[in-house]
């Protein structure tokens, strides 16, 4: 699985959350530092993958743009016949 794929995975931050906060519990770290770390870490992940799904999408729109280069200088009606 490539990199952005893991980044944006909610998984993969819940399983990062469910790593550090037994590490953070065992070191008698409170309660409320966890609930902090936890608050950041999700976060982060949401920020992440918002800023890659943005990327993503402009470099779609780039080329379905391009991929689609319509001249709307030409007229093509003689092309049709017309229907009564």
């Amino acid at each position: 699985m490539d990199l952005k794929r893991k980044l944006t995975s909610r998984k993969f931050w819940l399983a990062l959350v469910g790593f550090i906060t037994p590490i953070l519990v065992m070191y008698k770290v409170p309660q409320e530092t966890i609930a902090q770390v936890t608050s950041i870490i999700m976060a982060g992940a949401t920020l992440i993958a918002y800023i890659l799904a943005e990327g993503f999408t402009d470099a779609m729109s780039d080329n379905i743009s391009e991929d689609f280069d319509i001249d709307l200088e030409t007229d093509d009606t003689e092309d049709f016949e017309e229907v009564a």
